[in-house]
């Protein structure tokens, strides 16, 4: 059995083509891919090279965990899934390239635990997912953010979740100002008009290495700084003034299973909102210019491949 899938064979070197997939086992379904997700953090890293080096990491690879359809086969014993819509955080069933994170092709084989029930309703916003969960899993564990910094997708998402869980409205901060658009129940002003320096808690999505000294400034003593992003560069900061605050630093690691359950929750119940994250819609077919503009078009909040046609 094969897959149409988009590879990475080496950094800005991306193609289209089709992979041997590995049969399934026990336990194992089949999905057929509708949409998947590109994402501006990881993807990114992986399509520049600068993805810092980690187990699993290597050319080639399929990249993608954004990825919904519905579960078309399945191992007799999970057999009662087949039809089910779901959400797929990422597939190594390829025979010919690695798995990194494996879930933008058109045929998916994964263990049934990895394929997660969603609402079909949600259609292209279902690729969502991942990046809800990971809001959620940020907020879980601390205080409400008093402010976050980055306005994309995940930023928007925090914001979002946050105010849905009837947490204080959070300042969000971006430097650009095409970002400083699409808020819903908070405020979003750019760093250089913000003159507060007593946030208790502050996430940062930004992605920026060189943020660190800027945020260490704006907390009150014994404040959080989260670290949400995925950082391509070392981070590092100034001691003194760190010290002076008391600073606590946590770093927020992947979302776990309990984490989209929370966020399907505010879904199902009309508390979260995803309109308007998902800004661009292209064919698969068009993967090979999908991924720079997702990363390089400044309008370009969200990327979503449509599998529809593929073959």
């Amino acid at each position: 059995m094969e897959a149409m899938a988009v590879i990475l064979d080496a950094p800005r070197r991306l193609a289209l083509r089709s992979l041997e997939l590995v049969a399934p086992g026990p336990g194992d379904v089949l999905v057929e891919t509708k949409f998947s997700g590109v994402s501006a953090g990881t993807e990114k890293l992986l399509w520049t090279g600068e993805m810092p080096r980690f187990p699993g990491m290597g050319y080639p690879l399929v990249p993608g965990y954004e990825s919904v359809g519905r579960i078309v086969d399945a191992a007799p014993d999970v057999a009662e899934r087949i039809g089910e819509w779901v959400f797929v955080p990422g597939a190594s069933c390829y025979k010919e390239a690695r798995g990194l994170f494996g879930g933008t092709a058109n045929r998916l084989v994964i263990p049934s635990a990895r394929a997660l029930p969603v609402s079909e309703s949600l259609a292209e916003a279902g690729t969502l997912c991942a990046l809800a969960a990971t809001a959620m899993h940020i907020l879980a564990s601390g205080d409400a953010p008093e402010l976050i910094v980055g306005h994309g997708v995940l930023g928007r998402l925090l914001a979002r979740i946050a105010v849905a869980r009837g947490g204080p409205a959070p300042i969000v901060w971006d430097n650009k100002a095409e970002r400083r658009t699409g808020n819903v129940g908070y405020d979003v002003i750019a760093p250089k008009d913000d003159d507060r320096q007593d946030y208790n808690c502050v996430i940062d999505v930004s992605g920026n290495a060189d943020v660190l000294d800027q945020l260490i400034g704006r907390l009150a003593r014994n404040g959080e700084i989260v670290l949400g992003g995925f950082y391509a560069n070392r981070l590092s900061f100034a001691f003194p003034q760190a010290f002076q605050a008391e600073a606590r630093l946590r770093v927020a690691a992947e979302w776990q299973p309990e984490d989209l359950a929370a966020t399907r929750k505010l879904i199902d119940d009309g508390a979260l909102n995803l309109d308007g994250l998902v800004t661009h819609i292209r064919p698969a077919e068009e993967a090979s210019s999908a991924y720079p503009a997702a990363f390089l078009e400044p309008d370009c909040l969200k990327m979503v491949l449509d599998w529809s046609d593929a073959e």
